[in-house]
């Protein structure tokens, strides 16, 4: 039997499904292009896991996979803290619970529009 994943895993993966019996896992190393594909594709993933469960282990997961994007886009934490600050002091936090229902304008705006169709919005 095959089961195909066509997936980032973790380094240790391979090894391990090697290890046990009547296991084989086929694999191959990604170029960079991939690589970053891949981590996309793998937040959205573990995003989705950490939102079933709500498990401290799924944010870990996610966690993880923040950690791989930053290291290879050469990204260090300072600077995303500091952006998060930044950003919290001109438009606030997520602290008070706030749920926009809607915004009323007089004229038509193609940037609301264009935000509010991504796909990952619906």
């Amino acid at each position: 039997m095959k089961y195909t994943y066509n997936k980032l895993v973790r380094d240790r993966i391979p090894e391990c499904i090697d290890k046990q019996e009547g296991r084989k896992a086929k694999y191959r190393i990604l170029n960079d292009d991939e690589y970053i594909e891949s981590l996309n594709k793998k937040l959205i993933e573990e995003a989705h896991e950490f939102i079933e469960a709500n498990d401290p282990e799924e944010l870990a997961d996610v966690m993880e996979v923040i950690e791989s994007i930053m290291a290879v886009k050469e990204i260090n934490w300072a600077d995303v803290n500091k952006l998060r600050e930044e950003k919290r002091d001109k438009k606030g936090g997520f602290i008070e619970k706030i749920y926009l229902e809607y915004v009323e304008e007089e004229k038509r705006n193609l940037e609301e529009e264009k935000e509010l169709n991504k796909s990952f919005r619906k």
